[in-house]
This record gives C-alpha cells, sequence and structure tokens, in this order.
C-alpha cells in the first residue's frame, strides 16, 4: 500500500515545484445599500493580527473564519474585517451606524 498523499499533483505528475499556490479564500460580488461589493470568505490562519468588525463593534481574532468586505470602486484601505454571522445579519441590524463615530477604526 502506498503512503497517504496530502498535496496533489503538478501537471506533469511527478513530484516537484509546480508553482501552484492554493488560496485560502473564496471572493464573490454582492449588492448591498446600492452599491457592489466585493466579500472574500478567510479561513482562519495562524496571523497574529485582530480586527474591529463594523457589525457588532467587536474584535475578530485573525485565526477566526471571517468575512472581508469592502466597496467595489474602493481600495484597499476601505476593506473591513466581519464577523460572518454579522455580515449575514447586516440587512436585519437596523438604521443605526455600522461605525459609531467614537469607535476605533481598524
Amino acid at each position: 500500500m502506498s503512503p497517504r498523499r496530502n498535496r496533489p499533483r503538478n501537471a506533469a505528475g511527478g513530484g516537484g515545484d509546480s508553482g501552484f499556490m492554493p488560496r485560502a479564500y473564496s471572493e464573490r460580488r454582492e449588492s448591498w445599500r446600492g452599491e457592489d461589493w466585493l466579500v472574500r470568505s478567510v479561513g482562519g490562519g495562524a496571523g497574529g493580527k485582530s480586527y474591529r468588525c463594523p457589525g457588532c463593534d467587536q474584535e475578530v481574532a485573525g485565526p477566526t473564519p471571517h468575512v472581508v468586505a469592502w466597496p467595489e470602486h474602493a481600495g484597499a484601505d476601505d476593506r473591513r474585517h466581519w464577523h460572518t454571522a454579522c455580515w449575514s445579519a447586516r440587512e436585519r441590524r437596523g438604521a443605526r451606524d455600522l461605525r459609531p463615530g467614537r469607535a476605533p477604526r481598524y
């Protein structure tokens, strides 16, 4: 019996570096508040960084699976890290501001 193979083979079928880098996220486009948003589901990584969720104003730990969303026309500075549940519930959260003026911007 052959040992278990955890890595995909490259196109040539042999070992070695194929140049293939698997992505740890999936990206999609969603409409919200009259804008198109790019939404990226991020799997929990080993990163020690934490972020502030604009939906609940609580901390999103870097290793936790979460969502990164930003307006399609905006740049990287406008990306926000959301808890997956907060992003899913953004329509039900009412008319309050998602980020009050007093909250820090992470």
